[in-house]
């Protein structure tokens, strides 16, 4: 796993997920909402034109991370984790 993760960060300039909101779930699990940024060597795309918006939830025991779930898409965390959606919009 160390190496295909590796091999996926070496394909992009300043790769960051650069948190925006921090949601405590429970006393286990963490949710951060992120914004990820960066640029992909070979074609130049920016992320921010897949997808900006992304979410990264931590399950965490005796202090320390025990899991991590990576979402590219915060909608689809929110789903999972049955917390309402960000793009609902009021009428």
């Amino acid at each position: 796993m160390a190496k295909g993760w590796g091999e996926f960060l070496r394909a992009w300039d300043d790769l960051r997920a650069e948190p925006e909101e921090y949601r405590e779930l429970d006393s286990e699990r963490v949710l951060v909402l992120v914004r990820n940024t960066g640029r992909g060597k070979a074609s130049g795309v920016d992320v921010g034109e897949i997808h900006s918006k992304a979410a990264n939830l931590f399950h965490v025991n005796d202090g320390k991370v025990t899991k991590i779930i990576l979402y590219w898409d915060r909608e689809n965390a929110l789903v999972d984790l049955g917390l309402p959606s960000e793009g609902i919009l009021d009428p």
